[in-house]
């Protein structure tokens, strides 16, 4: 007698199964892995203050758009204010303190857990950072490609966590030397992609000159690096080459997002953050 469908799909809490250990974690590379989020951090956290310190004081509006009438009140009668002006050096430093902090929490206090959680196949300390941190980033994206309506930015915010959430699934669902259950990864590439088009949207619909090239640029890299995050979790599950180590997989991430969050800091320094001289 075959076995029943609820019987051969993958378990959707773990835990309730008694959470086994899937990942051999030898002391010395958990060792590594500490000294390489205690430099990220510190990297990151030197960046954060410089940023606050040199920064300039560059603003950009959060607006909304009210008809003020009935439904079908015609848009030229409608009104545009804003609704405050957000300071793009501390949003900038908002994420990198954040990558700071979580790097610095897990090599102290936290350090036990993320040994645990690597034991176990998954670390959702990276997840909640990174529905915060990469929020923050996206949102700045956002701002700077003139999309600063108050809704389209909640909606932006809430899809990008979504996105991140389905990455703690994928790893919350899935253990190593089991069949993957890759339905929360496609989940999240749908709603990974969703601000992107917002963006492009904007962008190929705008009159007049469009963004400066050092939008483009932003973009252009972001999205490369915002991609990467999920090649690197498939390769992770599809145990391709060196990503057959689960471990290989988290040094990875950590170097990912260094890099995606250091480019995007600098160029808007670069570009719209540096004191006048």
């Amino acid at each position: 007698m075959g076995k029943s469908p609820a019987m051969t799909s993958p378990a959707i809490n773990p835990l309730a199964a008694g959470d086994p250990e899937s990942v051999e974690v030898p002391d010395g590379t958990l060792s590594k892995l500490r000294t390489l989020n205690i430099a990220a951090g510190t990297l990151h956290l030197i960046s954060a203050v410089v940023m606050v310190i040199i920064a300039a004081d560059f603003t950009l509006p959060i607006t909304t758009f009210n008809l003020n009438g009935p439904p079908g009140t015609p848009v030229e009668e409608g009104v545009f204010s804003t609704l405050v002006d957000v300071q793009l050096a501390p949003l900038t430093a908002a994420f990198l303190f954040l990558s700071a902090f979580f790097h610095f929490l897990i090599s102290t206090v936290g350090f036990k857990g993320y040994g645990s959680e690597l034991r176990h196949g998954r670390n959702r300390f990276r997840w909640v950072e990174y529905s915060l941190s990469s929020t923050l980033m996206i949102v700045t994206i956002s701002l700077i490609t003139t999309i600063t309506d108050l809704g389209a930015i909640i909606s932006i915010a809430f899809v990008n966590v979504s996105m991140i959430l389905f990455g703690w699934l994928m790893e919350m669902t899935n253990q190593r030397g089991q069949k993957t259950w890759w339905t929360p990864f496609w989940f999240g590439c749908i709603a990974g992609i969703g601000p992107w088009i917002a963006i492009g949207g904007y962008i190929l619909t705008g009159d007049g000159e469009g963004p400066p090239g050092f939008v483009y640029g932003i973009i252009f890299s972001i999205f490369f690096f915002f991609n990467t995050f999920a090649i690197n979790q498939y390769l992770q599950y599809a145990e391709v080459g060196k990503w057959a180590d689960y471990l290989f997989g988290e040094r990875i991430y950590i170097v990912l997002s260094f890099v995606a969050k250091s480019v995007l800091a600098w160029q808007l320094y670069a570009n719209v953050l540096i004191p006048d001289q």
